[in-house]
């Protein structure tokens, strides 16, 4: 796919942390972009508000309608898919509000892409989608293991995307990150969580489990992974890891915080923070060598260079941060 200049794309959840990146980098690329966001009756477009009025054509509507998405998709050469009903959580208490958005919404938006002709979806995965490692690290062919609502829904949602690849040839690629972060990120993840505890000048830190692993990839990374599996051809039909290579456990992570932060605070376990026995992901370290390999792509910042630019923002940003449980 050579370059972005002037080509049509829609990004759906394009409002959200990862989204509204990936806009403003397509913004930057020259491409014409429109964005599907969550309707809601105060007009709000998240975190594409600044530049909704010059940039960005904004399509207010939900996924679960099948015309508004086909209305969004309609003129759009490439479709990047994020929009989803994310975090574990309030996936346990309604779970079937992550099937109708995630599994039923995926699929009107490759029904939409196939009935207008579009040259390539981009969905989004996650690497909840492997439940704790079997092995490290972690590739494409790792079995598949529900552990929460929210993995079983988004697992369901690639297939069906997929699904469009082998059974009607739509042009589908499937993007798989790890645990993405940096400015505007919810506070319900990780990260802006201690980070926000820690510039509010806390002396406790109140987190959920700390011996877990997770491979942070910084969103910058992550908005130049969709891009490059968007334009690589071998990516057609299959799943492609986008992560750092490298993992850490959350008690180390937050010692890297409290470091950055200069903070002296403490960590005490908060047991609503506390995932279900038999949910938990104990593990998660990620094989990107299909994303080297196949689509030239490679990390460039450093979990240590991503956390310190987290944790600026943060300290700037604190009032702002998005805490809804739609798009990525």
């Amino acid at each position: 796919m050579a370059g972005w200049q002037g080509r049509r794309v829609l990004v759906t959840g394009g409002e959200g942390f990862i989204g509204s990146t990936l806009v403003e980098r397509l913004v930057r690329e020259g491409a014409v972009v429109r964005a599907l966001v969550h309707y809601n009756p105060f007009g709000r477009a998240g975190w594409l508000d600044p530049v909704v009025h010059r940039d960005v054509e904004v399509v207010p509507g939900d996924v679960r309608d099948a015309e508004r998405v086909f209305t969004a998709v309609d003129g759009c050469e490439v479709v990047f898919h994020l929009a989803a009903l994310i975090g574990i959580p309030y996936s346990y208490a309604a779970p079937e509000s992550y099937v109708q958005v995630n599994v039923t919404g995926t699929h009107h938006v490759a029904r939409a892409c196939l009935r207008a002709g579009v040259d390539r979806l981009v969905h989004t995965s996650t690497s909840e989608a492997y439940g704790t490692a079997r092995h490290v690290p972690i590739g494409e062919d790792h079995p598949l293991q529900p552990q929460s609502p929210y993995s079983a829904s988004k697992i369901g949602a690639d297939m069906m995307a997929l699904s469009f690849f082998h059974a009607f040839q739509l042009p589908v690629a499937v993007v798989r990150p790890f645990n993405t972060y940096g400015p505007r990120q919810s506070t319900r993840a990780v990260i802006p969580t201690i980070l926000s505890q820690l510039h509010a000048g806390a002396n406790e830190i109140s987190l959920g489990a700390t011996t877990p692993t997770r491979d942070f990839n910084y969103v910058d990374d992550t908005v130049a992974g969709f891009l490059a599996v968007a334009g690589c051809d071998r990516a057609l039909g299959e799943v492609v890891n986008i992560g750092s290579g490298r993992e850490i456990s959350i008690g180390d992570l937050v010692g890297l915080l409290i470091s950055i932060t200069g903070s002296a605070a403490t960590v005490v376990t908060d047991p609503e923070r506390l995932r279900p026995e038999g949910s938990e992901v104990e593990r998660l370290l990620c094989d990107n060598r299909r994303a080297r390999e196949w689509a030239g792509w490679e990390p460039e910042v450093t979990l240590e260079d991503g956390l310190a630019r987290t944790s600026a923002w943060i300290a700037q940003h604190r009032g702002a941060l998005d805490t809804s449980g739609y798009s990525v």
